[in-house]
């Protein structure tokens, strides 16, 4: 049996919790979800009103908390959600609040 480590646990709540603090993050990942899970980032760019840096900006943070992760082909980024981090994260939290 492995143990815990808390302070790696808190790091990746905290993580993914100020990432899904911002609307658009949160809509990327929607996006994501509804267009099979992986997009180019320029097809995800083209879902926004913002610029490419903004958009940018928003996948580097998604990227850095694991929410998605990005693979290089050729000069496309093609971006993946990590549906199994989200749910564990965040179900995880919730569950203090079960009885």
């Amino acid at each position: 049996m492995s143990k815990r480590d808390a302070k790696k646990e808190l790091a990746e709540v905290e993580a993914v919790f100020a990432s899904l603090a911002h609307a658009s993050r949160r809509q990327v990942l929607l996006v994501l979800h509804f267009h099979g899970g992986s997009m180019t980032a320029g097809e995800i760019a083209a879902r926004f009103d913002c610029s490419w840096p903004t958009t940018t900006r928003h996948l580097q943070q998604l990227e850095a908390a694991g929410l998605v992760e990005a693979e290089s082909r050729g000069r496309e980024r093609i971006y993946s959600l990590n549906r199994a981090l989200l749910s564990t994260v965040v179900s995880g939290w919730l569950a203090h609040f079960s009885r």
